[in-house]
């Protein structure tokens, strides 16, 4: 379908010159289609992909109809996710730049009650807002549909598996009869087929790419991966890729959490998003996502939808979604504006069926391809390191070094092998990837052949070893046991416990294999508030400890969520049984503690301050 100039879809000279100044050249499809049919007051029931520019197809009509002198509620927008609202608003508002007493007004839940009234008072024209807030709006008699005179549902399809069904056939009951609505949709299951039957008069449809809802210019791969081999996949493959800026889909709040730490870990700026992030957070995220200050954000299908983000790399569907249509608008984050993209997707031998009902659904072909090899991406750095040397020395931008460079020579060493070492030392770095564990060797079967021979399981329950050695039943006997079994065995909480290391980490930080197990996790208040930090670092402690399940990756991703810094501004975190101790940047413990100070972690109001102070 051929594109049309916006001078020819009948808008006004303030709204043309928003949209050249907003930086659109030609409508697309669904806006070339849509625009002239809504100026002109008929419903409409729009289905296209995602990324086609919707957004802009039903928001330049609503500006054009609101009557700037009439202070109150004129076009109702409703939306599936704050995400997507707020999208909305701030496209609204670029849009109406130049229409003098045009108001936009974003209604979501999770926000300020206040600043919502206060812009209902003050005559916002254009609300847009989620199914539940708005009914809560109207329930309050804060928000009139007296003057609604244009109803937009946005992605009617999420709202309704969203479970808003009732909401959106509550609003559009109280809304007056002769109003225009428009419906847009990825999909028209059958109830969306009876809302459009009830709720609409002879609606125009506009359908665009009919044959196909995915973007075309979308490379699709799926990689056959087991769950617990992910992650180490996924490490080979954006260091393979050299990839830099995308989104990660995990099934399960929990999944991103772990999955945002294990990358932070090993040196990628990661971040994460899914429903439990509080909206100050949510909105953070998002400025420093677009803004790229992250590489990859992390998150559950509650950020599918709604992400005003136009140039992503890549797409990565380190889960599956639960079916086809939540693939189509994961992937349609990448390869917008005619842009190509990437989009990778993870599944399990009992997963693949999953993909060929998406291929059926998608009408697109997604290609199987193999997890690359260590070596493959050992030797994708080394290229890249080649070629980086390479250019610089037909560029002649570096400075000379020919009196060291002599040294070495006159100290007996050959050029090759100079050249040899400067080369290492620029890989410094260890790869961010590790070996996958089907690589490594199997661990070696245990000797003991049950419970009882076990010698740390009768360690710990002396009374069973002594029953069963007296061929006693500890089921009927275990008082008798308990109290015949010697003294001498050592208590659990005596054991050493080996040292705790990030197995995640670079190679190169990891302590060697033989000293692992020798230091313990847990030693006493005063001996960890003693022992030294890394020069520049402060310590912190917080009255949260083992006692209430305090992991590391709790630590590190409440302090970085709340106070949004990166995780190089953390160092070392020690665990005690009531408190935890951790290491921060001088610069920024102040900012730290101002930050944490009165929040609630794990259950309890938080106390943060210098380690001394403890």
């Amino acid at each position: 379908m051929q594109k049309k100039p916006f001078s020819e879809l009948g808008l006004s000279p303030e709204t043309l010159k928003a949209v050249a100044h907003v930086g659109y050249e030609l409508a697309s499809p669904i806006q070339g289609e849509a625009i002239p049919v809504l100026l002109t007051g008929r419903d409409v029931v729009g289905q296209s992909q995602t990324g086609s520019g919707k957004t802009a197809a039903f928001a330049l009509p609503a500006i054009e109809r609101v009557d700037v002198t009439v202070r109150a509620p004129q076009v109702l927008v409703l939306c599936p996710t704050r995400e997507l609202a707020m999208q909305v608003a701030e496209e609204v508002s670029r849009l109406a730049q130049f229409k003098r007493g045009v108001k936009e007004l974003p209604i979501y839940g999770g926000a300020s009650y206040e600043r919502q009234f206060a812009g209902l008072k003050n005559g916002a024209q254009i609300i847009i807002g989620t199914p539940g807030r708005v009914m809560d709006h109207i329930e309050r008699k804060s928000l009139s549909m007296a003057n609604i005179g244009m109803v937009v549902l946005d992605e009617a399809d999420r709202m309704l598996d969203m479970g808003f069904r009732d909401d959106m056939i509550s609003i559009l009951s109280k809304a007056k009869p002769d109003r225009q609505t428009v419906l847009f949709s990825a999909t028209l299951p059958p109830a969306i087929k009876q809302m459009i039957a009830k709720f609409t008069k002879d609606p125009v449809n506009v359908r665009i790419e009919d044959q196909k809802l995915t973007v075309p210019d979308i490379d699709q791969v799926y990689y056959e991966v087991n769950r617990r081999s992910k992650l180490e996949a996924l490490c080979r493959i954006i260091d393979l890729m050299d990839l830099h800026y995308g989104i990660i889909f995990c099934a399960t709040k929990l999944m991103v959490d772990e999955l945002t730490e294990h990358l932070s870990a090993r040196g990628f700026m990661a971040d994460k998003l899914h429903g439990d992030i509080a909206q100050a957070a949510r909105e953070r995220v998002m400025r420093k996502l677009r803004d790229k200050k992250i590489e990859f954000l992390v998150a559950t299908d509650v950020a599918a939808r709604g992400l005003d983000v136009d140039d992503l790399e890549v797409v990565i569907n380190y889960d599956l979604p639960h079916d086809a249509e939540d693939y189509v608008h994961r992937i349609g984050r990448t390869g917008r504006a005619g842009r190509s993209g990437r989009a990778i997707t993870f599944a399990d031998g009992r997963e693949v069926w999953k993909l060929q009902h998406i291929m059926r659904f998608t009408k697109a072909r997604i290609r199987r391809e193999n997890v690359p090899t260590a070596e493959q991406v050992e030797e994708r750095r080394s290229s890249a390191l080649f070629e980086k040397v390479r250019t610089t020395i037909e560029s002649g931008a570096f400075k000379k070094h020919d009196a060291l460079i002599d040294q070495l020579l006159n100290a007996g060493h050959t050029p090759t092998d100079i050249a040899s070492a400067l080369f290492s030392m620029l890989e410094g770095d260890a790869p961010k990837s590790v070996e996958i564990p089907e690589d490594r060797p199997a661990p070696p079967k245990r000797e003991y052949q049950s419970r009882g021979d076990y010698p740390a399981y009768e360690a710990r329950n002396p009374a069973k070893k002594f029953a069963k050695r007296d061929g006693g039943d500890v089921r009927e006997n275990g008082d008798d046991a308990r109290r015949a079994a010697p003294r001498d065995f050592p208590r659990r909480d005596d054991a050493p416990r080996p040292q705790k290391f990030d197995r995640f980490a670079p190679r190169d930080q990891r302590p060697p294999a033989g000293e692992r197990g020798t230091r313990p996790v847990f030693g006493s208040r005063d001996e960890v508030s003693a022992q030294s930090h890394e020069p520049g670092m402060v310590r912190l402690a917080m009255n949260s400890g083992a006692e209430q399940m305090v992991r590391p990756a709790d630590v590190v991703g409440f302090v970085l969520n709340e106070t949004g810094m990166s995780r190089e501004v953390l160092g070392a975190i020690h665990i005690l049984p009531t408190m935890t101790m951790f290491d921060v940047r001088e610069e920024a413990a102040r900012d730290i503690v101002s930050g944490l100070r009165g929040k609630r972690f794990k259950g309890r109001k938080l106390i943060v301050g210098p380690a001394a102070d403890a």
